[in-house]
């Protein structure tokens, strides 16, 4: 059973922001995975974990963004360096491609069986988040590392 100390250790590292950025970041490449599977196999089974993991990182993606302001306003002090608008920009933008996503899955029930203009459109949509997280996690791991490195002499 865990005792007092590992619970004021956690307390003390517990980083709410980090978190919660993994957590939408995480599920994000899964939904494109499972939307591959729904491709390849023609399976909507797939597809409708894609609903289901997609409407679950709109709910957690202002979490991420409002933790990273919290963050960024405490621990940089609201520093407006490049990599902080960076992270800004890529945080409204995948907001606004899962928002899309969102709104054309479930305005349009059977859009992975169409193959009009909607159904590509939803699925490119799909995919170009994977560029945005990715980048979203590598200024993340920048700002970390920095942060971590002894200060210069």
């Amino acid at each position: 059973m865990a005792g007092p100390s590992l619970f004021k250790d956690m307390k003390k590292t517990f980083l709410f922001h980090a978190i919660a950025a993994h957590f939408s970041n995480g599920l994000i490449p899964v939904s494109v995975l499972y939307l591959m599977l729904t491709l390849s196999t023609g399976n909507t089974f797939f597809e409708h974990t894609v609903e289901h993991i997609i409407v679950i990182v709109l709910m957690a993606i202002p979490v991420s963004f409002f933790s990273g302001i919290h963050d960024w306003k405490v621990k940089y002090r609201g520093a407006k360096a490049p990599i902080f608008i960076k992270k800004i920009r890529l945080s409204a933008l995948l907001f606004t491609l899962c928002t899309l996503a969102v709104g054309l899955r479930l305005g349009i029930t059977d859009i992975m069986i169409r193959q009009g203009l909607e159904h590509w459109l939803y699925i490119i949509i799909l995919f170009s988040m994977l560029p945005v997280v990715t980048l979203l996690g590598h200024y993340g791991g920048k700002l970390s590392a920095q942060s971590k490195q002894p200060p210069k002499p």
